[in-house]
This record gives structure tokens, sequence and C-alpha cells, in this order.
């Protein structure tokens, strides 16, 4: 057996623990870890064709996982005018009239990361930002992804001068007049518009979510539970892992919408475990709600605009009866439930599940954003994994409650925001991601962000929510034992022993002893995914 890649003079970590082993140098072969041992030892198995690193004391990890991200559709939104960064409506107006200066005659002008805090007390609304955008059609994806404004140049050459109606809760927004605002909620309605928009070339697409591969890597990510598959999205994992060219891992969760029938239903089933070397089909994502921010979560009371009281799904009980079907089929869930109803009504559903068909299936509920105490210990009890995202309560609310979401919410429900402290000590299994392209992807700062909680641009205001803060260890088992565990796969992932996947993270220092504010800046020495280096600094 060849012995294709050895780690010498290594701090191996074990996220269970949080200690480290007492071996210094790992073999791998055949994409696993064959032989942990001393440096002399493990030199020993290699030969001329091995690969043999010398770490001079780094610390290798196991590979980290994102456990909620989007790769195709976020290479697709990261494109054009990043307004991430614009705090008011003057520095929109400004980022926007830059951009318009470079465009030609009638080319779109497409933004993402889109703050709606922008907009304060104002609706959000294009007429809120000025003649900057007449007669440019323009579409401005909302940091949520789930909303996105459109010029009236936009809505005018897709044909968009009113209300419509939706299988699914999605909305134009209307004035008094039944005249859009601009404002779009939800896929079924901002898709109306996209269409109108210039499309990517195939090869466009392929090479945009390339790159974002291989950043992923260079940031040390080994894997990802990718929750769609929209479109061309398994195609393109398929040539590329079939070109070698996939650095990344990926579990493929393919969506299930309001009005899926019987055939699309047993077609969601037949498809899993289908894929190829480095991604498979495994699992079906659901949404039971939309977005606080943009009034469409399913909240137990109204918020404070009189929104988010319905679910995604007009029938709730047909999304029970779905989870039903594929529970009995042995497929695992992932559902989108950020408000106090939807997360409820998700746990019943699985609940109901399992009185009918036992517990052999393992399910999630995603962003968990606000919950009251009496929903907590309900993960544990029926095994459904907590899928939480904590830059998001760092990035886009405010420890004071001044912000879009905390304001809707009121201070009751703001103060149970992402509870991943209360959901940990409750016996959950909790799964760190970062949802991008809603956040970035780098997964040290998404440790980081679960330890701190404070907004990744300035850390020098208060936490939201400190108590709500997970240890060192804790964050490094969301990225990695965790989610291996999510995934059912802790019998060969998440942990650095012999015969687990030679899927490896090396960083300069401890991630456990690095101060949380500076992990984000701690340096990644290499990335391994099944045996072979997808990313290596220069200094290694």
């Amino acid at each position: 057996m060849s012995t294709p890649l050895v780690l010498l003079s290594a701090r191996l970590l074990d996220p269970v623990t949080g200690e480290v082993l007492p071996h210094s140098a790992l073999a791998v072969s055949d994409g696993r870890i064959s032989a942990l041992g001393d440096d002399r030892d493990v030199r020993a198995l290699a030969d001329s064709s091995t690969t043999v690193i010398d770490l001079k004391g780094a610390v290798v990890t196991p590979g980290l996982v994102d456990g909620h991200l989007h790769p195709v559709s976020g290479a697709e939104l990261t494109q054009g005018l990043d307004l991430s960064g614009c705090a008011d409506l003057a520095a929109v107006r400004e980022a926007l009239a830059r951009e318009v200066r470079t465009l030609a005659p009638g080319a779109w002008l497409q933004g993402w990361g889109l703050d709606p805090n922008v907009f304060g007390d104002r609706p959000v609304a294009t007429d809120a930002l000025g003649p900057v955008l007449d007669g440019v059609p323009a579409l401005l994806q909302l940091f949520d992804a789930h909303s996105m404004l459109a010029s009236p140049r936009a809505l005018e050459l897709a044909g968009v001068d009113g209300p419509r109606t939706f299988a699914q809760a999605a909305e134009i927004v209307c004035d008094d007049a039944g005249r859009p605002t601009g404002l779009l909620l939800e896929d079924a309605a901002c898709e109306l518009v996209e269409r109108a928009a210039p499309q990517p070339t195939r090869v466009e697409r392929r090479a945009r979510l390339a790159g974002a591969l291989r950043a992923m890597a260079a940031a040390g990510l080994t894997g990802g539970h990718a929750m769609d598959a929209n479109g061309e999205s398994l195609a393109l994992y398929a040539e590329l892992d079939e070109a070698g060219e996939l650095p990344v891992r990926l579990r493929v969760a393919p969506w299930c919408q309001p009005g899926t029938d019987g055939d699309a239903l047993r077609a969601l089933v037949g498809q899993q475990g289908t894929g190829g070397a480095l991604w498979h089909t495994r699992g079906v994502k659901l949404f039971m709600d939309g977005t606080i921010d943009n009034g469409t979560a399913w909240l137990e009371h109204p918020d404070c605009h009189g929104e988010s009281t319905h679910a995604f799904w007009p029938d709730p009980a047909a999304y029970t009866d779905v989870i039903g079907a594929l529970h009995r089929a042995g497929v695992p869930t992932a559902t989108h439930a950020i408000g106090d109803a939807a997360v409820r009504h998700a746990l019943d559903a699985v609940e109901k599940a399992q009185a009918a068909g036992g517990r052999g299936v393992r399910h999630r509920i995603e962003h968990i954003e606000t919950v009251p105490d009496d929903t907590l210990g309900r993960f544990a009890e029926l095994g459904v994994i907590a899928s939480m995202q904590p830059t998001h309560c760092c990035d886009f609310t405010r420890a004071d409650h001044t912000d879009n979401w905390s304001r809707r919410l009121g201070e009751e429900r703001a103060s149970r925001a992402w509870r991943c402290r209360d959901l940990w000590d409750s016996g959950a299994t909790v799964v760190l991601g970062s949802d991008w392209p809603i956040a970035p992807y780098p997964p040290l700062g998404v440790m980081a962000g679960a330890r701190h909680r404070r907004p990744s641009r300035d850390l020098a205001q208060d936490p939201h929510g400190p108590e709500q803060a997970l240890s060192a260890l804790e964050a490094l088992q969301g990225m990695t034992v965790n989610a291996a565990r999510a995934a059912g796969e802790e019998h060969e992932a998440g942990r650095i022993a012999v015969g687990h996947r030679a899927d490896l993270t090396v960083l300069a220092d401890d991630p456990l002893t690095t101060p949380a504010v500076e992990l984000p800046e701690l340096p990644v020495l290499l990335t391994v995914l099944d045996g072979r280096p997808t990313y290596r600094d220069e200094s290694v």
C-alpha cells in the first residue's frame, strides 16, 4: 500500500478532549489516515513518491466543515457590487452612483449584501435610494438572500407592474395604489425579475464555482453541507469532481418546495446517495418560513409591523406529511426554520414521523434564530440536529437591540437570539456554519463569532447575548465532530484517528488557545482533502 502523504513535527489536536495527541506524525493511504506515531516511525513509511511535509510544530485539526452553505448560488450572488460594507443610505447611494458611472448604456447593475438596517425607520424600497437608479435596470440582493430590491427599469423589463399570487409565501410588495415598491420577497417573486437579467454562461458559472471552492479550501475548509441543488449545481459538482478540481467535500441536500407531488417526492428519494468521489446527494432541504428581517418568518406572535405570521408552506400540514414520507424512506431532512412557530412546527413534524416510523433517521433544523425555553430540550429528546450560524447574530444585530431584526421582534424575543449555549447545554448536537453567501465562509471567523458574538467589522462593540457564547473547544467541535455526526459520518470523519478520512486543516497555532478576536487572522498553512493538499502555504 502506497503512502502518498506524510506529515511530521505536528501537534495533532483531538476535538473531543481538546488535548494534543501523543503522536507527532501521521501517514495517509487511500485517502485515509493509515498511521499515527513519532516522526521516525512514520517517516519510515515514505518512499520516493511520498510528499513529506515538516509542519514545524503547527497544529493539525480534523478538516473543518461548514454545516450550511450554498456554493453555486453563492458564487453567482457574490458577483457584482458588494454593498455589505455600507452602513447607511448615503453610503449605498454613493456606491451605486460609482457603479452606474461604469456601466454601458442599458447594462444591468447587480449588487449584493445590502443590509436592511441602512433604511432605519424607512420602508425598504427603491425610492429611498433616490434618483441614482433612474433608467438603470438594477437588482440588489439583501443580505438574507430571501429578498431583493428591483429598480423601476428592472421591473419594467420583467413585466412586473403589480401584485402576483404565488404557490408559496412570496410577495411583490406594493404600495396602497398597487404599484410595486421594488421589494421582492422570497424566491418565487425574485425569480420573476431575475429571469429578465443577463445570465452567465455555463463556462462562467463553472469558473466562478471553482474559484469560490478554491478560496474555501485556502481558508481551511475541507467540507460543506450544501443546502441546494438548483439548476446546474449537481452537473457542475460532477464536472469538477471528474476533472480532479473539487477541493471541498460536499454533502448536497436538494430542495423540496410546497406543491411537491408524489412523483417529485419519489424522485428526491431516488436521488439519495448519488454523486461522485467527493460529493454526494444526502438529505432534503425544506423551508418552514422566510426571514425576520423581511417579515416572512413564522412567529407565534406577529412582529412589530404585524408581519411574520405565516408559514412558507401555505398548508403546514402538507409539510408535516412530506417529513413523514421522507422519514419512512430513510431520508434525513434539513428544515429552514427561523421563527419560534416555524421551529416548533418542524419539531412537531419530526416527533409525529418518529411516532409512526421509529428513530432511525437523523433530521436537522437550520438557523433557529429565536426560540422559547420550552423548545430547547426537544432537540435532544428527538435527536434533531441544531444547525446554527452565529455570525448572523454578530454582524446583522446589535447588543442594544436597535437593529432591524431586534426591533421587529421586541425585547423579549430579541434577548433569546441564537441560543447556541442553551441548545448545547440542553444536550442538542450543535453544528456551526456560515450560510454563505449570507455571511463570510472562513471557518475560523465562524468559530470566533460563536465565541465572542461581536460584529466582525468592529470588535470593540458589545457582544449580543454573551451568555450564549460557546467555548473554544465547543466551537471547534461544531465544525468537526458535530458536523460529522450531523452527516451520519462520525465513524469516519471529524477526528484524527487511523481509518478516518484524511481531511485535515493545519493552522499556525492552537485555535483553542488563540483569543477569539484574533482567531480569524490565524494563518491556515495546509488543507488536505482525501489525502491530497488542496491548499499549501509557501511556508510549509
